[in-house]
Order: C-alpha cells, then sequence, then structure tokens
C-alpha cells in the first residue's frame, strides 16, 4: 500500500515519538545504521497484508547471510509520520519503503540516502530487470535512489459483483453510468460506495480520477511544475462539480469521514454486502484476500474508472502508485550486504510470492508468471492496463513534497464534506508549495 499505500497526513511529533521508540524496541535491538550499529540490517516497512512476503524474502536471506535482516513494520496508518520522525535518529533503519517521487526528494535534499549507483554498475541488473519507467520513478537530480519492491499499483473501482447483481446493475463504464448504480444501491438501502474518508487518501483517488478523465493528464503535469493558474480553470471547475453531484447523490453515505481504510472499514463494507463499490489501489485485492478471503475469490469484482463524455483524458489512463521502492540510508554500516539483499526485488522468488498475494511486480521477468498468481485473471488485467495505459499519474499525494501533504488532504477532505466551496479549494491547491 496505496494507497496508498498511502498516505497519511504527519500529526504531532512528540508522541509518535515515543511510540515509535516503543514500537521499535519490541522488534529488536537498535537500527543497523549509524550510532548504536547491532551488526543487523533493520528493514521498514508500510505494515499491511503484504509483510507475509517481505518475511519470507527475508527469511531466504537469512539462511545464506552472514549479517542478518530484521523486519520492521509501522503500521500503514502511522507509517509516513513516524518515518519523519525517526529518519533521522539513532533508531532510523538502514533500508525502508517509499514511493518514490516527492515521498524522498526531502531526504535527498538532506543528504541522508545512499545513491545507488554504484550499487549499479556492480550489479547492472539492479536496474535493468525493471521497467524502465518504473525504476526511474526513484532517480533524483539524476541519481538513482530506490529499487522497486511489491509492485505497481494502479487505482481500480472494485465492487460486490453480488450486490450489484441483486440491484441490477452492472460495473459502471461511464460517468453516468455509475450515478445510475448509485440510485440504484440508495434506493435498497446499501451506500453506493464505501470510502474511508477517515484516512483522507482515498477520498484523493476520487479527484486524481476526475481530474485526469475531464482535463486530462496534462492539467496536474502542469499544476506540479508550477502553473497555479490551472486550478481555476474550466477543467478544474467542472471535475469540482461532478463530485459535488456524486456527493449530493449520496454516493458515499454520510458518514464516510468516520470510516477508514487502514482499520478495514471500507473493505469490510464492500465485502460484507454494506456497500457496492470502493475506488482503490489495486492492494484492494491481497486486503479482501487475507481478511476475507471467500469474498475475495467469489465476489470481488473490478473494472476501470469510468470515462466522462466529452472529457480529455483517456479512458486507458491510470492513476495511483507506479510502484513502492526501497532505498537506503547513507550511513548504514553493511553496504554490502543491503546490496545483496536489493537483488531478491528482482529475482523469480519474489515475483511468485508478490503475485501469489495480488500484486504487480515491474520485473521484466513478471509476465512469464502471470499463470500463477493468486489471480491469474486479475493480475493480467492489471498488466495489460498497466501496459496499455497512455499516461500512469503518480498519486497526487506523492508526487508533491511531503510538506504539501496535510494541506492537500485538508482541502480535499474539506471539499467533500462542504467545508470548501470551488472557491476555497482552488485556493487551497494553489497555494500548495511544488519544491
Amino acid at each position: 500500500m496505496r494507497k496508498r499505500a498511502r498516505f497519511p497526513s504527519l500529526p504531532a511529533i512528540g508522541a509518535v515519538a515515543l511510540a515509535l521508540t516503543l514500537s521499535l524496541s519490541a522488534c529488536g535491538s537498535g537500527s543497523g545504521s549509524g550510532e548504536g550499529d547491532d551488526g543487523k540490517i533493520h528493514v521498514l516497512v508500510y505494515g499491511d497484508a503484504t509483510n507475509k512476503v517481505e518475511k519470507k524474502l527475508v527469511a531466504a536471506f537469512n539462511r545464506t547471510s552472514d549479517v542478518e535482516v530484521v523486519l520492521d513494520t509501522i503500521p500503514g496508518a502511522d507509517y509516513q509520520a513516524k518515518l519523519q520522525t525517526i529518519i533521522n535518529s539513532k533508531q532510523a533503519p538502514d533500508v525502508f519503503f517509499n514511493w518514490g517521487g516527492g515521498s524522498i526528494k526531502p531526504f535527498v535534499d538532506a543528504d541522508l540516502l545512499l545513491p545507488l549507483d554504484d550499487f549499479i554498475d556492480e550489479n547492472p541488473d539492479l536496474k535493468r530487470k525493471f521497467l524502465p519507467s518504473v525504476f526511474d520513478s526513484a532517480v533524483v537530480d539524476g541519481k538513482a535512489y530506490g529499487v522497486p519492491m511489491r509492485g505497481t499499483q494502479p487505482v481500480l473501482l472494485f465492487s460486490n459483483k453480488k450486490v450489484l447483481e441483486e440491484a441490477g446493475v452492472a460495473q459502471p463504464k461511464t460517468w453516468d453510468d455509475l450515478l445510475d448504480a448509485v440510485r440504484e444501491l440508495k434506493a435498497r438501502q446499501v451506500t453506493p460506495i464505501a470510502l474511508g474518508g477517515g484516512d483522507k487518501w482515498p477520498t484523493l483517488m476520487w479527484f486524481e480520477y476526475l481530474y485526469d478523465r475531464v482535463a486530462g493528464p496534462g492539467l496536474f503535469r502542469k499544476a506540479l511544475d508550477g502553473d497555479k493558474d490551472v486550478w481555476s480553470g474550466a477543467g478544474s471547475r467542472k471535475a469540482l462539480g461532478m463530485l459535488r453531484e456524486l456527493v449530493d447523490a449520496g454516493g458515499f453515505g454520510t458518514n464516510y469521514d468516520s470510516v477508514k481504510f487502514t482499520d478495514q472499514g471500507s473493505p469490510t463494507l464492500l465485502a460484507t454486502g454494506k456497500a457496492g463499490f470502493e475506488l482503490m489501489g489495486s492492494w484492494e485485492y491481497s486486503t479482501q484476500q487475507d481478511s476475507h478471503p471467500r469474498f475475495a475469490k467469489e465476489d470481488l469484482g473490478y473494472g476501470a474508472f469510468p470515462t466522462v463524455e466529452g472529457g480529455k483524458g483517456d479512458r486507458r489512463n491510470l492513476v495511483g502508485n507506479t510502484n513502492n521502492f526501497y532505498s537506503v540510508l547513507k550511513k548504514t554500516q553493511h553496504p554490502e550486504a543491503v546490496a545483496k539483499f536489493l537483488k531478491l526485488q528482482y529475482s523469480d522468488r519474489f515475483v511468485e510470492a508478490q503475485l501469489a498475494v495480488g500484486n504487480l511486480p515491474t520485473t521484466t521477468n513478471t509476465e512469464r508468471f502471470l499463470d500463477d498468481a493468486a489471480s491469474p485473471e486479475f493480475a493480467r488485467y492489471q498488466y495489460d492496463l498497466v501496459k496499455e495505459a497512455p499516461a500512469f499519474q503518480l498519486s497526487w499525494d506523492q508526487a508533491y513534497p511531503q510538506t504539501a501533504s496535510t494541506s492537500l488532504y485538508q482541502a480535499v477532505q474539506q471539499f467533500l464534506n462542504g467545508g470548501l466551496d470551488e472557491d476555497g479549494f482552488i485556493a487551497a491547491m494553489q497555494a500548495l508549495p511544488t519544491s
């Protein structure tokens, strides 16, 4: 995950620092980087259902390595904030999970990360075994700072096939189809769309896709380049109007701001038939497979985000996370062992294990293992989507600098719940820092 993943805001530091110190102490002795080295490599990852794969890879590495890897996890809802707290402390890991792009640039600017160019010179497969467009997402100022791990994570519109069938609706192909489905589901006392608004980042996905479908990916690219005027243009206002229409139609129910994805709230609504749809990163499959395996096998539906009539965005365009990455702290005491550990991320063992939980690795050897995935149909569907997408827009909260995250989340949440009107949202987006 995003999903985001993906993708919390940054709370107050004091309590977070204490909580993290306690949680890391429970995992083992100190970090392997810098002062207090315990002779081990500490790998910090986002805590979720995919950790079972990382545990298997760590166990495989430790069977042949003189330097032991210790896997430390932080629950998804707390990951970003706690990483910010420890990244320059004695508790800093040697290797850590991230989303590339804006999520690591502040650490590069602070000279905390190790450029991986020397690793790649020694072992070119650390670069050439991955799809170039994905690998480059963790290149900053011309230097590589991340090796892809887990898999690509396009955002899809998931559904409960049984609920849709009972309501007489199909997976929507157009925006009008979706609005029709909302009306039918609401009439049956079913929440049309499960939304983990309490996490904020799931709400952001609706903005990302509607802006793409209405205005095309160029609007967001211009905004990232510093063109603030695009937020006040006709395409932006149309997308906001469509979002408001969906909310007013009861698309998300009434208590979405108190529901979260990270505590299984929104996935459970979908799996138990209390909601018809959920817009979520492809990790929804592994989440449902882990918590509701029968539903994942029999009734979990999925499809692309609906098209918008007259919109500039191609129906094949995707938004989401191009991949997750492992980056390395410059002060690690075990660079050779770290380089050896990173080689696992393109191994056949890695690809097979990730596919088994519904993830889609972006290695060059992935395609030949698709038929062995947990759901071959789902794996091939994702693979074809990513391969054919004319544009794959990185999640806004990962494309923008991390200093923009809190303001960005507040703007999307407040617009959706009526706390901001269109002009207020536009002003908030224009105020976001782009560097």
